[in-house]
């Protein structure tokens, strides 16, 4: 390799890297203060990077959101490919998928907190992005075709659209895991006791296969 081609590499390591730390600490200040309360100069301060580099790499605080929110997505749709659903019988390969997104909300509380600030922001950071639809819409059309073949196989009943399915596995996690502060105090149970969240995905499973599995 020439010592330029060699140079040129080097400088791209050192770009990812970089940009790779910026998001990291630009994940944990979102996650604390929202798109709002966010500070570059605690991002800065967090990542131990001039605040000049953050602005070389992201025009302002909107594009950095926004990129943080397409790193999160990715993160996700990475994990949920290494469940290798299409392997499965289309029954257990729903049971997995609520499974998994239960499981890695409660590991990633911080992706639920950023949902929360787009969510107030009108979601505008993700519809101005050209990568998030595209990391998404993979998982639909694996969800899609479980469910044709569990209709097929004569075990799912027909006409279930992959999207009102999901979103439904994603609520019924995010809302409890969101809530469950104010949950908790209304109905004077501990919410997030071991107990109440293994009789959480139980019920969380019975609800969705209840609902795709012909009766």
């Amino acid at each position: 390799m020439s010592v330029q081609k060699s140079s040129q590499v080097i400088k791209t390591r050192d770009a990812e890297r970089s940009r790779a730390i910026i998001l990291n600490a630009a994940l944990e200040e979102f996650a604390l203060f929202g798109l709002g309360g966010a500070r570059i100069d605690r991002i800065a301060e967090r990542s131990n990077l001039n605040k000049r580099l953050i602005y070389y790499y992201f025009t302002d605080k909107d594009q950095l959101f926004q990129a943080v929110l397409e790193s999160a997505y990715e993160q996700i749709r990475e994990r949920e490919k290494k469940l290798n659903l299409q392997s499965l019988e289309p029954a257990m390969a729903v049971r997995t998928l609520v499974e998994f997104t239960w499981n890695y909300y409660l590991e990633h509380p911080e992706f639920l907190t950023l949902l929360n600030s787009a969510n107030l922001h009108k979601a505008r950071h993700i519809q101005e992005s050209p990568n998030v639809r595209a990391l998404n819409s993979p998982l639909i059309e694996l969800l899609g075709e479980i469910l044709e073949k569990g209709r097929l196989s004569g075990e799912f009943r027909g006409g279930i659209d992959p999207v009102q399915l999901y979103v439904s596995i994603a609520a019924l996690s995010y809302f409890y895991l969101s809530n469950n502060s104010t949950l908790s105090s209304i109905f004077g149970r501990d919410l997030m006791s071991p107990k109440a969240k293994s009789e959480r995905l139980s019920h969380m499973c019975e609800v969705i296969l209840g609902y795709v599995l012909r009766n």
